[in-house]
């Protein structure tokens, strides 16, 4: 089942990515990561995210992730944790994900830099930033952005290789536009300013607007719901 409706939806998103990336003056459209979220789905999903040829899988739960990472052993994907990270469950989330979207507070930083000290590794995150200001939203205010970034960039365990928003749920485009181009011009800042920030990676955009998302400069998309339908 999953891998017909992505043999089917895989063809149209990857032509809608192109577009994207031409609309916005890039030339390489290879250059957005398309992270496949199968949270809330089988191992199915899983598996035929593989044989279309995806990498990076997107789970919004450690232990839902955690699961799945057990049982489907060595498939040679990349793991995103892209869903809230509690401080007691940061080390299990470094033994299981490749890198961190959701890192939203100074605590959590610290927390993932004492794990990542005890496994002897360095840990891959990206920080959250709330850009569009709702008080749903986790993540840091891009006013205070780039202050905490500097102090999270000097964790010695730690590799901040970007940032990651989550945009209003709206049909707005002018919304959705003013919340990237928020967290691009922090991400700017940040790479120019802040010592050891990686600037590699810029998450941003979902099934409902990473065209915009790529348009205003992402290089880095959360799809789910476009790719393997509703949970």
């Amino acid at each position: 089942m999953y891998l017909e409706r992505l043999q089917r939806a895989l063809p149209d998103v990857k032509r809608r990515i192109e577009r994207a990336v031409e609309r916005a003056g890039r030339s390489d459209p290879d250059a957005v990561t398309l992270v496949a979220v199968t949270k809330g789905h089988s191992l199915e999903a899983l598996f035929a995210a593989r044989d279309a040829g995806l990498r990076a899988i997107g789970e919004n739960r450690v232990q839902e992730g955690r699961s799945k990472h057990e049982q489907t052993g060595d498939l040679g994907l990349d793991w995103h944790l892209i869903g809230h990270l509690q401080r007691n469950k940061a080390g299990v989330a470094l033994r299981t994900f490749t890198l961190i979207h959701s890192l939203d507070s100074l605590r959590l930083a610290r927390a993932i830099d004492r794990e990542a000290e005890k496994l002897g590794v360095k840990a891959a995150v990206l920080v959250q930033v709330n850009a569009s200001g709702e008080g749903s939203k986790q993540g840091f205010p891009v006013e205070e952005g780039s202050s905490a970034i500097g102090e999270i960039c000097q964790l010695p365990h730690l590799r901040v290789q970007g940032l990651m928003t989550m945009a209003p749920f709206t049909g707005d485009e002018e919304t959705l536009r003013s919340t990237f181009r928020r967290t691009v011009e922090l991400y700017e800042k940040c790479s120019e300013e802040v010592e050891r920030f990686e600037a590699r990676h810029l998450s941003m955009g979902m099934t409902n607007d990473f065209e915009i998302a790529i348009e205003e400069g992402a290089n880095m998309v959360r799809l789910g719901t476009v790719l393997f339908g509703e949970r």
